[in-house]
């Protein structure tokens, strides 16, 4: 991979990005790009982005052998250099240039909201994987799948990637021979400029509520929605939840780009002006069955039959909605219904409604349950299924961002549980034992049992050893993640699958 320096100044100035430019030889190329002044940047670019960059990491990257960089304002002398408008959108651009503009090699399909990205993509990701084997990319919050091979799929530890790190595993997947690529997009994607210039092919908008809200992530509600809602102005064909909170807002973003032909709604049971409805038929605690019927002309002609029916592998009627909108994005792209119905019955979502059972400490329920909306959508389903058996949560709230989930955990665990263990997760540079103390103080004792313990996996051991045969337990809100974030480093972590599923074979053989 390489990058002639003319090509990055045409590039910045076609995008109104460059401010002035100090280069001896435009014609040189490069051959290395980065923002991680530890590396190798020997005949590289260096980019100086970030509120909590220094100078020294522009000097240690000279030591290590960059010949340009680009800054939003002059540092070194010493070397080449372009200043810019915004570092962080000049990088998503040069990232891509870089790396052959992977992203016109892959139909790319790509999915926001507060809740469900996760589940929606991996839904999207079986259907299409089925259809068109080991051609398939992922980028999600659990897994980054670049190839066909066991050894093309690891962890992710971001949502969305940086700019740099998502345009190189485009083109891994790419070189893999991948010819489709299912995506998630957070907020922060847009906010920190890590899909700037990307297009997709479709974008879903699964739903949006008051989530990372605060100083590290956004201002306000509005720059969340506004952030949301770019992916409906970067998408060629939207898919959009009719029931979504601020509809019309998302719906006019949609229609910047996008005719009317290539915006389809969806939504649960009857609503107006909807594409496809969704109706529950039956669930329970194996799967839901569900009916998914076309509304309107152009709905109708993505299948050929007005109705289908479906059974979803996936534990919780609220999961229907993700299938929806995975199951509209693979009509639009012309998938067989025989295809999407087996992938479907067949789900499975690391970390999200994981069911272990047990043979006498209740049954244990995993999810990435993190915020209010979707804390209150499992455990809702859990009381309607297990009328009579306590709901005993084990949960603990981010450090560094997202401050209003502590409240909206402690009124979800007031209105829905039984007993609670508050613990610790991703606590950051916040004190763990503070952010517990934050979601007690705001719970009702009178109705919910609660107290802390900061081991997240003594948390779950004490509520399992403490649980009967009729009890749920529902360890919430870290899914499968193996890592704590702590203080800046990602410390290693079982996963809460692998924690308990220890646990039990210690106490019950």
């Amino acid at each position: 991979m390489s990058l002639k320096v003319s090509k990055a100044i045409e590039i910045l100035k076609k995008d109104d990005l460059l401010v002035s430019d100090s280069v001896s030889d435009e014609n040189l190329e490069v051959t290395s790009i980065s923002y991680d002044s530890r590396k190798d940047q020997t005949n590289g670019i260096f980019f100086c982005k970030g509120n909590q960059f220094k100078a020294e990491y522009l000097d240690q990257a000279i030591k290590n052998g960059a010949k340009i960089y680009v800054s939003e304002k002059e540092y070194s002398q010493d070397i080449d250099r372009i200043i810019v408008k915004d570092a962080s959108k000049a990088l998503a651009l040069l990232s891509s240039e870089f790396y052959g503009n992977p992203q016109n090699d892959l139909y790319i399909v790509a999915f926001t909201g507060t809740k469900g990205k996760t589940t929606t993509s991996y839904f999207t990701y079986d259907i299409l994987n089925s259809a068109y084997p080991k051609k398939v990319a992922l980028f999600s919050t659990v897994d980054r799948i670049v190839g066909p091979k066991p050894s093309d799929e690891f962890k992710s530890d971001l949502t969305t990637p940086e700019s740099l790190e998502l345009f190189h595993d485009m083109r891994t997947a790419v070189d893999n021979g991948m010819k489709y690529l299912v995506m998630e997009v957070s907020s922060q994607a847009y906010k920190k400029n890590r899909v700037y210039g990307l297009k997709f092919n479709i974008g879903g908008f699964l739903n949006i509520t008051p989530d990372h809200i605060g100083p590290n992530e956004h201002p306000t509600y509005a720059d969340y929605l506004n952030c949301k809602k770019q992916l409906m102005v970067n998408s060629k064909i939207n898919i959009i939840n009719r029931q979504t909170n601020d509809y019309d807002t998302v719906y006019a973003a949609a229609k910047q780009t996008s005719p009317d032909k290539d915006i389809y709604r969806f939504a649960k049971n009857e609503v107006g002006d909807t594409d496809f409805s969704i109706r529950n038929k039956e669930s329970n605690l194996n799967d839901s069955v569900f009916t998914y019927t076309a509304e309107s002309d152009k709905a109708e002609d993505l299948q050929d039959h007005g109705e289908y029916t479906y059974e979803l592998g996936l534990v919780g009627d609220f999961n229907e909605l993700n299938a929806g909108a995975a199951i509209t994005a693979a009509k639009i792209m012309g998938i067989d219904n025989s295809v999407i119905a087996d992938s479907l019955k067949k789900a499975f979502v690391p970390g999200r409604m994981e069911h272990i059972n047990t043979k006498n400490h209740g049954t244990i329920f995993v999810d990435y349950a993190h915020n209010y909306a979707s804390m209150n959508a499992l455990l809702s389903f859990l009381k309607r299924e297990y009328p009579d058996s306590k709901i005993k949560v084990v949960v603990g709230s981010p450090g560094d961002k997202g401050v209003d989930r502590r409240s909206g955990f402690a009124k979800v665990l007031t209105e829905l549980a039984d007993s609670a263990i508050l613990t610790t997760d991703d606590p950051g540079f916040e004190d763990p034992a503070k952010i517990c103390k934050e979601i007690d103080d705001q719970i009702d004792h009178e109705k919910v049992e609660v107290k802390t313990v900061l081991d997240r996996q003594e948390a779950i051991r004490e509520m399992i050893e403490s649980s009967n045969n009729d009890d749920i337990v529902v360890l919430a809100a870290k899914g499968n993640d193996a890592y704590q974030k702590t203080k800046g480093i990602d410390v290693p972590y079982p996963s809460d699958p692998v924690v308990a599923k220890k646990i039990l074979k210690d106490i019950e053989g």
